[in-house]
């Protein structure tokens, strides 16, 4: 049983749910938020280097993320440690109820805030060199890598758009993929292909990155012919998807391939329920838009509950 309702909760503390909480804090909102982990700051706090945040050139994801939940703190924002297993709109009262692996809680207004997590390749040297020459990100990182040898792995959209977008300060660009033809758009692909500095390797896999420290190779097989090469590089940019953490979310809001449908303003297909940061659908998931997400989200939160008193 729970005892008390808050007027929100926001689930999830990276820059999107730390945004929310500083905003609702302001709003003197009676507010909670709840992180899975024992540190905020989601993502973020794998990047080694944060250099498109205002005011911040060359800070730390980590550091960052202490900055926000610092903020937060201030205000007086209240956490709780613990897991969200699911949520409910039990249509009674407007209450909104959240099921943890701890216990339940109860509100009227809910700001979904989880984030996503890029797809891994699972292969020797990715988890220890993330942050140190391996990326998910293009646009955060690419201009580490100026005049620099990388490669992209993958073959969508993404894949290709990174591709071209470091061609543009790259000395040279890899772009590995494992099938014989692209899955990207007919114009990204003839951007890509009219760009010098790019070579596509096709049906190539990537099984290993190597570095003492830092990304300095990358090992891998043609899985047509079985050859195996390795290249010499300083960067590995991996964009073989993304994945939104919404399972817990399912059935409940209206949701696309994953992602929790949302304007920029978070509204939902469920009343009282926003969504913010890269869980919902938009173009750009960046740690800056996820940050005006959470203000965006709370300002409708807020709109909703004036209404509510209005009857």
């Amino acid at each position: 049983m729970t005892s008390h309702i808050y007027d929100l909760i926001i689930i999830g503390s990276g820059p999107a749910g730390l945004a929310a909480a500083v905003y609702a804090q302001r709003a003197c909102l009676d507010t909670l938020i709840i992180e899975r982990s024992t540190v905020s700051g989601g993502q973020i706090l794998n990047t080694y280097e944060v250099d498109n945040y205002p005011g911040y050139p060359g800070i730390s994801g980590y550091e960052l993320g202490m900055k926000l939940r610092e903020h937060a703190d201030h205000l007086g924002a209240q956490f709780k440690e613990d897991t969200v297993l699911k949520i409910e709109d039990k249509g009674l009262e407007n209450l909104k109820q959240v099921i943890g692996m701890n216990e339940n809680y109860e509100a009227r207004t809910l700001i979904l805030a989880t984030g996503a997590v890029h797809k891994k390749l699972g292969i020797p040297g990715e988890k220890e060199l993330t942050g140190a020459g391996v990326s998910y990100c293009a646009t955060c990182d690419g201009a580490f890598f100026r005049n620099r040898t990388v490669a992209v792995i993958g073959g969508g959209d993404v894949a290709v758009e990174d591709a071209i977008f470091l061609s543009r300060m790259c000395s040279k660009v890899y772009l590995i993929h494992r099938r014989g033809k692209l899955r990207a758009a007919k114009s990204l692909q003839n951007q890509l292909f009219s760009k010098g500095n790019v070579e596509i390797l096709w049906n190539t896999e990537a099984e290993a990155i190597k570095g003492d420290g830092a990304v300095e190779s990358l090992l891998l097989q043609d899985h047509v012919t079985g050859e195996k090469k390795e290249i010499s590089l300083q960067g590995v940019f991996i964009a073989v998807g993304i994945q939104p953490e919404t399972a817990a979310f399912e059935g409940v809001v209206d949701m696309e391939q994953g992602y929790i449908k949302a304007g920029e303003e978070g509204i939902t297909s469920v009343p009282g329920i926003y969504a913010a940061g890269d869980v919902r659908t938009k173009k750009l998931r960046q740690i800056v838009t996820a940050a005006a997400d959470g203000a965006n989200a709370v300002t409708s939160a807020e709109q909703y509950l004036s209404d509510l008193k209005r009857g």
